[in-house]
């Protein structure tokens, strides 16, 4: 299992729409993100406008559970909502949200 970490920022005037979003996901976005290995997955709201994610991949290859959601119609379509109301933080282009190293864990 490993543990992601990651942030990015919410539009200020798209926070609202965002957490409706997220109080009631869609049941297709769920079902996939289970599919592909994903659990204990949270957002948090950090300030105002930064969010910060925290999942467990337990699966055995992370590029293909990861490609496999991205060709997802449902996944695309929650996509289109929820990207709307973000920006990024990192300077790669190909990451949307910025994955933090972890630099601590105990059990």
């Amino acid at each position: 299992m490993k543990r992601y970490g990651q942030v990015i920022r919410v539009k200020p005037e798209k926070l609202d729409y965002y957490k409706e979003l997220h109080a009631n996901p869609w049941p297709c976005v769920l079902e996939m993100i289970h599919a592909c290995h994903i659990q204990n997955y949270s957002i948090f709201l950090l300030e105002e406008n930064t969010l910060f994610a925290y999942y467990e991949y337990t699966g055995d290859d992370y590029a293909a559970d990861m490609a496999r959601m991205a060709a997802d119609p449902c996944i695309k379509a929650w996509w289109a909502e929820t990207d709307a109301c973000q920006e990024s933080l990192s300077a790669d282009p190909a990451e949307w949200w910025l994955t933090l190293p972890e630099i601590f864990h105990t059990d």
